[in-house]
């Protein structure tokens, strides 16, 4: 599959603006080609799913979506390819890639509630302070 993205390249500069939606749309449908891969190249069986990556990547995309510069764009997809490239080519290690896409850029999201059932008064107080 490496071989394959190798080929593809992304021109200089769109035309238009509709130019440059479809080269989104190309990048996106050999983005979620190349999902199986890359779930068998990092081992992300069990901790995500295909279509959660799926879903990371229109995430990604439709957070660049207010753009109308066709060259802003462009730029935006090559940045986009390159990753792809390097991801594909095993050019990352896996906690990257889980922690680009699976975390996300927010971080693990801690559930508090849960975890503070059964804990002392001076733990919760523990934890609560700066140090974490």
């Amino acid at each position: 599959m490496a071989f394959t993205l190798r080929a593809v390249r992304v021109p200089p500069n769109s035309a238009s603006l509709e130019e440059a939606r479809c080269r989104v749309f190309d990048f996106f449908k050999s983005a979620c080609r190349s999902i199986p891969s890359i779930m068998e190249i990092y081992n992300l069986h069990d901790v995500v799913s295909p279509s959660q990556l799926r879903s990371t990547i229109a995430s990604e995309i439709r957070k660049n979506s207010h753009f109308t510069n066709p060259k802003v764009i462009d730029m935006l997809l090559f940045k986009g390819m390159e990753d792809l490239g390097n991801i594909v080519e095993h050019a990352k290690q896996r906690h990257h890639i889980i922690g680009q896409y699976v975390v996300g850029r927010e971080g693990l999201v801690q559930d508090v509630g849960t975890k503070d059932q059964g804990i002392s008064n001076f733990l919760k107080s523990f934890y609560s302070s700066n140090y974490f």
